[in-house]
């Protein structure tokens, strides 16, 4: 079994040039410097850049700032930090007849409780708004209302 004479066998597939039909003579983009030839400086690197002169290095300063979660205000202490005296307090609470104990107080006269069972709400310290101050500075921080 021998090849036909004719029809000589490829040794290697054909190029991506060849298969695309890309002309190969077309000449270079950019032109290429022959290895002979010595860079002269013409051209070949461009001059350092001549911008702005880099302005000195001076200190960096951090400054940290922390930042309070808003604090909610319901009828227990809480603890946070005082805005006033800053520094960590146990808040203390008082309690204040408020919008809620007022309302109690009307509903129970109009049930009937005239002969002073109708007072009764202002004795009970949750139907009361409460008042949260510093133990420190005794400066109001915050409240919280009923209604």
């Amino acid at each position: 079994m021998s090849a036909p004479i004719g029809n000589p066998i490829p040794s290697a597939p054909p190029s991506y040039e060849e298969t695309t039909g890309i002309n190969v003579n077309y000449p270079q983009p950019y032109p290429v410097p022959d290895p002979s030839q010595k860079p002269n400086g013409k051209g070949m690197n461009p001059p350092p850049y001549m911008g702005q002169p880099t302005p000195p290095n001076n200190p960096v300063t951090v400054q940290t700032v922390y930042v309070q979660q808003p604090v909610v205000f319901y009828d227990r202490p809480v603890q946070m930090c005082c805005p006033s005296c800053n520094q960590m307090i146990v808040t203390r609470v008082s309690y204040d007849s408020g919008a809620l104990t007022w309302l109690s107080c009307g509903g129970l006269c109009l049930l009937g409780c005239i002969a002073g069972c109708c007072l009764i709400p202002f004795c009970i310290d949750a139907l009361k708004d409460v008042d949260h101050t510093c133990p420190n500075c005794n400066t109001l921080v915050g409240s919280y209302k009923r209604l």
